[in-house]
C-alpha cells in the first residue's frame, strides 16, 4: 500500500478516534471499539487504557456500556461531515480577509490555537498577521473557529488582496491533487473486493478511510475559477462514497460476528 507521504501511523487513540469520528451517532459499546483495534495488534489493555486517557482529556465519554464523542472531536466530526459535503456558494470575485491584532501580545498557545482556527476556515496566510480566501463559503461555516478569529481579528472583504493571492502556492493545491490521486488509487485498488463482502482489507481500508478524511478536510474549497482544470476534489468524494459505502458494509457484517 502507498499512502501519501504526510498518513501518520494509527495508535490506539487515533484508531479509537477515527472510528468514532466515522459513527453516526458518534457512540459503540466497549466490546466492538476493543475488536476494531485488534485489526492493528492493540491489546484489549492498551485499548481500555487509550479509552480511559480519552475521557479524561474529554475527548469521549463512557456511558451504557461504550463510549461515545465529546469535546472537540464532536467538533471535528462536524468539520468532517462538512469537507464531505464541500457546500460552496457563487463567487462574486470578492475574499474575505482576517487581519491579526496585535500578535505579539499574546501567548504562543494563544497563537497556535488562532493559527489552528484560521486554517480550519480554509484562509491562508498572505504575509504576517495577513490571511484570507475567496468570499464563497458560509460566514458561520465553524462557529467555534469563527469566535476564536473574530476575538482576536478584524474580518474585511477585499475586491483583490494585497499581496495578489497566488493559490497553487498558497494553499499547496499540486501536493494535495498528487495526494488524492494517490489515495483514489488505492481506494480503487480494493472496492470490488470489499463489494463483494471481502473483510480482507479491513485494516488497510480503515487507514485508507482515515487518509481520505484528513485530505478532504485540508482542501481550501476554492471557486472553480481559481483551481487548475485536473482538479480532483469532486473525483475524490465520489470515489470515497462509494469505497465508504462497501467498507461499511464489510465493517458492520464483521461487527456482527463478533
Amino acid at each position: 500500500m502507498s499512502l501519501p507521504r504526510n498518513v501518520r501511523p494509527l495508535t490506539a487513540r487515533s484508531v479509537l478516534a477515527s472510528v468514532l469520528l466515522g459513527t453516526e451517532p458518534p457512540w459503540l459499546p466497549t466490546p466492538l471499539l476493543v475488536r476494531t483495534a485488534a485489526l492493528f495488534g492493540i491489546s484489549e489493555g492498551a485499548t481500555r487504557t487509550a479509552l480511559s486517557r480519552m475521557v479524561a482529556s474529554g475527548e469521549a465519554t463512557a456511558d451504557n456500556g461504550g463510549y461515545g464523542l465529546a469535546g472537540r472531536l464532536v467538533a471535528r466530526q462536524a468539520r468532517q461531515a462538512a469537507s464531505r459535503r464541500a457546500e460552496t456558494r457563487d463567487w462574486d470575485g470578492t475574499w474575505e480577509v482576517a487581519t491579526v491584532d496585535g500578535d505579539d501580545a499574546r501567548h504562543a498557545a494563544d497563537r497556535a490555537t488562532l493559527r489552528d482556527a484560521l486554517r480550519s476556515l480554509r484562509l491562508a496566510e498572505l504575509r504576517e498577521g495577513v490571511w484570507a480566501r475567496p468570499d464563497n463559503l458560509n460566514a458561520n461555516r465553524s462557529p467555534d473557529a469563527v469566535a476564536i478569529v473574530a476575538r482576536w481579528c478584524h474580518w474585511w472583504r477585499a475586491a483583490v488582496p494585497d499581496p495578489v493571492p497566488d493559490p497553487a502556492e498558497l494553499w499547496g493545491l499540486d501536493a494535495w491533487a498528487n495526494d488524492a490521486q494517490k489515495l483514489r488509487r488505492e481506494m480503487g485498488a480494493r472496492v470490488e473486493a470489499l463489494e463483494a463482502g471481502d473483510t480482507a482489507h479491513l485494516a488497510e481500508g480503515f487507514v485508507i478511510s482515515a487518509a481520505v478524511l484528513r485530505r478532504l478536510q485540508a482542501d481550501p474549497l476554492l471557486p472553480r475559477a481559481l483551481l487548475p482544470s485536473t482538479w480532483p476534489g469532486d473525483a475524490l468524494r465520489a470515489d470515497y462514497d462509494r469505497f465508504d459505502t462497501a467498507y461499511r458494509t464489510v465493517l458492520r457484517a464483521w461487527f456482527s460476528e463478533a
